[in-house]
């Protein structure tokens, strides 16, 4: 006899259908969990968009165990920061083909999401992100000279390679963080003749710097000559011949005070000041 006969057996007609009924239900039940999957979860750093069958829900999900329609996909997209890394040969102002090796810091806008996933796909950043971001750079390379990558505005480029991105995929659900020129690579003459003109405006610089510098020298000098010469002018218009007897005078009395051994002969002709001669051995 077999086991559902047995089970049968020991109970009454109806209350037997009943509970082979419970079994069928409870088990369609597990079927619908192990197959429909309600419950889903989104991990860190990204969300949920859901798709039952074609229809994309405008909302996301965020991260954590969540319950959804049953037979619904979530297709699980990064909003976390990424990298692309370009290297391309791009011609400057003037002609010259650069090697130029860039970065790009970029995410995706957890709101536009679905609108993402509709319209793009998961594979945005191949479909969107990159071609876009390989004519920024080159529209904007073009308008520069390539010693403009060796000096202080690389910097002001990378600024307007961003701008012009984040102009380029404002629309696309993309948000630009920053671009980062990493490396630049040219012909070696061509190299070598930038770095010699660039060596060549720094030593111009210089020449004018130490020029200057003589410059402000001189006028110090002459400043200085200046006083020199007003303070003798005026030195030389506050003497007489009076004033110098006097001093003279002055000077030969303090001699003559003196416990010193000298000679002190009086009346010098030329210039009225005294003659000393010392009497030490």
């Amino acid at each position: 006899m077999e086991p559902r006969e047995r089970v049968s057996a020991f109970l009454p007609a109806g209350r037997g259908k009943n509970v082979a009924t419970l079994v069928i239900v409870i088990g369609l039940v597990l079927l619908v969990v192990l197959f429909a999957n309600p419950i889903t979860v989104v991990p860190a750093g990204y969300v949920g968009v859901k798709d039952f069958f074609g229809m994309v829900s405008p909302t996301v999900l965020h991260p954590g165990v969540r319950l959804v329609v049953p037979f619904t996909r979530v297709v699980k997209m990064s909003v976390r920061t990424q990298e692309m890394k370009e290297v391309a040969e791009v011609p400057s102002k003037e002609g010259l083909i650069m090697n130029l090796e860039v970065s790009l810091l970029f995410r995706l806008d957890a709101t536009r999401a679905p609108e993402v996933y509709k319209t793009i796909g998961p594979h945005y950043p191949e479909v969107v992100v990159e071609p876009q971001f390989r004519s920024a750079i080159r529209e904007i390379t073009a308008s520069y000279e390539a010693k403009a990558l060796y000096s202080a505005e690389r910097e002001r480029i990378a600024q307007e390679i961003f701008q012009l991105f984040r102009k380029l995929t404002a629309d696309r659900g993309v948000l630009g963080e920053q671009v980062l020129l990493r490396k630049i690579g040219l012909p070696p003459v061509v190299a070598n003749a930038i770095q010699e003109k660039l060596r060549r405006e720094q030593e111009a610089e210089q020449m004018k710097f130490v020029l200057q510098k003589e410059q402000q020298e001189a006028e110090r000098k002459r400043i200085e000559a200046q006083g020199i010469a007003d303070f003798q002018r005026i030195v030389s218009q506050g003497l007489s011949q009076q004033l110098l007897e006097w001093k003279g005078i002055e000077a030969t009395e303090k001699l003559a005070a003196s416990q010193n051994a000298k000679i002190v002969i009086i009346g010098n002709p030329k210039t009225g000041l005294p003659v000393i001669l010392s009497a030490e051995k």
